[in-house]
């Protein structure tokens, strides 16, 4: 077992991340008495009450049979209890090995995981499809997407049994648990609280990056919420924090400060934000004005390694503005193949489009080469030639981004050029 509070407590206060802190092992370590954490694409907090065993998560259908295996090493009690914090498919999917393993399990979740899991379904080659370019082509999968997989969320994936609105207590064995709402990166999130231990089941309130709410393919997040959330859980007072991502977090203080520093981030980027649309600026002023500072962005707890700050404008905006982004000609725009096949005809081509864009991904501006080499592949659909660059373009922006996020779409955008280009 890794000595992972130790690790957390050094990452956090010399502020250097020398080794990983979101691993996917699904290997347990014991964190405190009567408390473990098998860490996994999600991970899997469990709580032994006695007689049985409570746990919050499931993880990935991927992953959730090496998630019961490490489990039952640890303790030969049943799981009774899995507390959904949110759910996404890497939190609940794994549910369907637990309840293999487990058959008496039941599952308790926030009113909108039913609804949640209702929209997977409807949206199911949708969403198998955004995570195939979110995941593919960077760390591998993982499971969440590709030809393989028929089921973004497994249809036997196990539905709450009991259902929580916005407050609510369960007994497991030896342990009161309080049941707390709020939105952030969902609207179904819940996080758990067990005051005589003074322990907080986080979820995905707390994933060790730049919070989650901005993903540029998904649906609305909340940040606002997320930063009340945070500072909620801060005034209980945790003394030891286990998050669904990332390492767990022993001491007040330093709990309070991941916590607090993280809400006091989006607080302020929500702010400018919207002090900017106050004032009538458009969405594209906005996202090149406003940023966070890079020694915020270097904590080890908010790197911008999954989501990023500028996914998050796209999201205030979206959430207080709607989808225009204030441009009037993108209100109904015509469509981009027009667009490309007028400007490569002014240009000299849609090659010479192709050209420039090489030119300016080799200057280091990959903005607006990716601009140019969109338009060269819209005008130009099915020459090898064109594609071939824009390929190369997109390969050069994944490499110069930071977020998982934008890898992986750029990453997508080069596949597509590739598969014309042969």
């Amino acid at each position: 077992m890794a000595d992972l509070l130790a690790l957390s407590s050094r990452i956090i206060d010399s502020g250097i991340v020398d080794e990983p802190v979101n691993r996917i092992t699904n290997e347990l370590s014991e964190i405190a008495d009567g408390l473990a954490i098998v860490e996994s694409f999600s991970h899997s907090v469990v709580l032994d009450g006695g007689d049985e065993l409570a746990v919050f998560d499931t993880s990935h259908a991927r992953f959730g049979p090496q998630v019961v295996e490490a489990i039952q090493g640890w303790r030969s009690s049943a799981v009774s209890t899995a507390v959904y914090t949110h759910g996404h498919a890497d939190h609940v999917g794994g549910s369907s090995a637990f309840a293999a393993a487990y058959p008496e399990m039941d599952a308790v979740g926030h009113r909108n995981v039913d609804r949640r899991l209702d929209r997977y379904a409807y949206t199911n080659e949708w969403n198998l499809r955004i995570n195939a370019r979110q995941f593919g082509g960077v760390r591998g999968d993982f499971g969440m997407g590709g030809e393989a997989q028929q089921e973004y969320v497994p249809s036997t994936t196990v539905r709450p049994a009991r259902v929580v609105d916005d407050h609510d207590t369960i007994t497991v064995g030896d342990h009161t648990i309080e049941l707390h709402h709020a939105r952030g990166e969902t609207d179904d999130h819940l996080w758990g609280w067990i005051p005589e231990r003074k322990w907080v089941f986080t979820g995905d309130f707390v994933i060790w990056n730049f919070p989650n709410a901005g993903n540029p393919q998904k649906v609305q997040r909340w940040p606002i919420e997320w930063a009340a959330a945070l500072r909620d859980i801060v005034d209980h007072g945790p003394e030891l924090l286990l998050p669904a991502h990332g390492l767990p977090i022993e001491g007040r203080d330093r709990i309070a400060r991941v916590l607090l520093e993280t809400a006091d981030t989006l607080d302020e980027l929500v702010a400018a934000v919207v002090g900017m649309m106050n004032a009538g600026a458009t969405l594209d002023e906005i996202v090149h004005s406003v940023s966070v500072p890079d020694d915020v962005l270097a904590r080890p707890f908010l790197r911008p390694l999954y989501d990023e700050p500028e996914f998050v404008i796209h999201n205030v905006w979206r959430q207080f503005g709607g989808w225009w982004d204030g441009a009037p000609s993108r209100l109904k725009p015509a469509p981009d193949a027009a667009l490309g096949a007028e400007l490569a005809d002014l240009a000299g081509g849609a090659g010479v489009l192709a050209d420039r864009a090489a030119a300016l991904s080799e200057a280091g501006d990959h903005r607006l080469a990716c601009h140019l080499a969109d338009l060269a592949g819209w005008a130009a659909p099915d020459d090898p030639s064109v594609h071939r660059r824009r390929a190369e373009v997109y390969r050069a922006r994944r490499a110069a981004e930071t977020s998982l996020m934008a890898k992986g779409i750029f990453a997508g955008a080069a596949r597509e050029s590739d598969a014309v280009a042969g």
